[in-house]
């Protein structure tokens, strides 16, 4: 693995490989042992977009491994000012060690690994959100034990998460079943991929429908960074019916975990009751990005 830009790139087994040295890293984290394998590399961190957790996680992240991490505001580099990604990538290779990149389009990402001498990781762009749905089957696990076999379901917009939760669900043996309205499906490449595993995924209309028999319920905001403008329309799209709630709840299996990317909008696609009954799984979830990043920045940077 040089790069990691999307869970469509990554094998089942290196997922299964990130998710063990993700607890490993956890475990010793836990009880202070040392794992200061990344010690005087340096990772840069471009943000397009805002962030909280995926600034925070990999920053402490990289402390932890013993390294160090330059935040980079695309606004005070360059490449606001028309300097292009390709020569970005060619100057910033000469002095880190590593490049993490928060975008809104995934091009932007390819093009920056496509001329990076070393490795990139995607913090998040328009069409996936690998690293976080990597710390989300690391939860899943956790509490479940296993993957595979579980029933996954993903209530809402047809997003990067749920492009991500798709792929990333049944390369681990997971079934995944998708509920948004029309016109707001995931990926057409993802739902292309998805067909390779015949009977193990379904894209409904109904929430209730996909929330039948699940032992995981996801969902994410309904509009997204970079999607004000849509934010009446989808509000218009997804009100009183995409939304984790009680019902939802009594369709799935007896003791159904909830995770929730954050941040929540609570009311809207989940309710206050449902998120702070789950608010331990929400937030383990959470944390596993450190541990998870931590994982991806070892694996690809040692």
């Amino acid at each position: 693995m040089k790069n990691f830009l999307s869970l469509t790139s990554v094998t089942p087994q290196t997922i299964t490989e990130l998710l063990d040295y993700a607890d490993r890293l956890k475990y010793e984290s836990k009880h202070s042992i040392s794992h200061k394998v990344l010690d005087g590399k340096a990772l840069g961190m471009i943000f397009q977009k805002a962030s909280t957790r995926t600034r925070i996680s990999f920053e402490m992240g990289m402390y932890q491994l013993g390294g160090t991490a330059l935040f980079l505001s695309s606004n005070d580099m360059q490449l606001n000012r028309g300097e292009s990604i390709s020569d970005t990538a060619r100057v910033l290779s000469r002095y880190l060690d590593g490049i993490m990149i928060r975008a809104y389009y995934h091009s932007d990402v390819e093009e920056l690994a496509k001329n990076s001498e070393v490795p990139v990781i995607n913090g998040l762009t328009d069409f996936c959100h690998p690293c976080q749905v990597l710390a989300d089957l690391m939860t899943v696990r956790e509490y479940r034990g296993a993957l595979e076999g579980l029933k996954l379901c993903y209530i809402g917009d047809g997003n990067n998460m749920a492009n991500s939760l798709i792929v990333g669900g049944l390369k681990t043996g997971m079934s995944v079943s998708v509920a948004c309205p029309e016109g707001y499906e995931p990926s057409p490449r993802v739902l292309t991929f998805a067909k390779s595993y015949e009977g193990d995924f379904s894209l409904v209309r109904d929430p209730l429908e996909a929330a039948a028999n699940a032992d995981v319920i996801f969902t994410d905001v309904w509009t997204s960074m970079g999607q004000e403008s849509e934010k009446a329309a989808r509000k218009a799209a997804f009100c009183d019916i995409y939304q984790v709630n009680d019902a939802v709840m009594a369709a799935a299996n007896e003791g159904c975990m909830v995770q929730h990317c954050l941040p929540a909008h609570k009311g809207e696609e989940i309710t206050e009751k449902v998120f702070e009954a789950h608010a331990k799984e929400i937030f383990d979830e959470a944390e596993n990005r450190l541990h998870a990043q931590k994982a991806v920045m070892a694996t690809l940077m040692i």
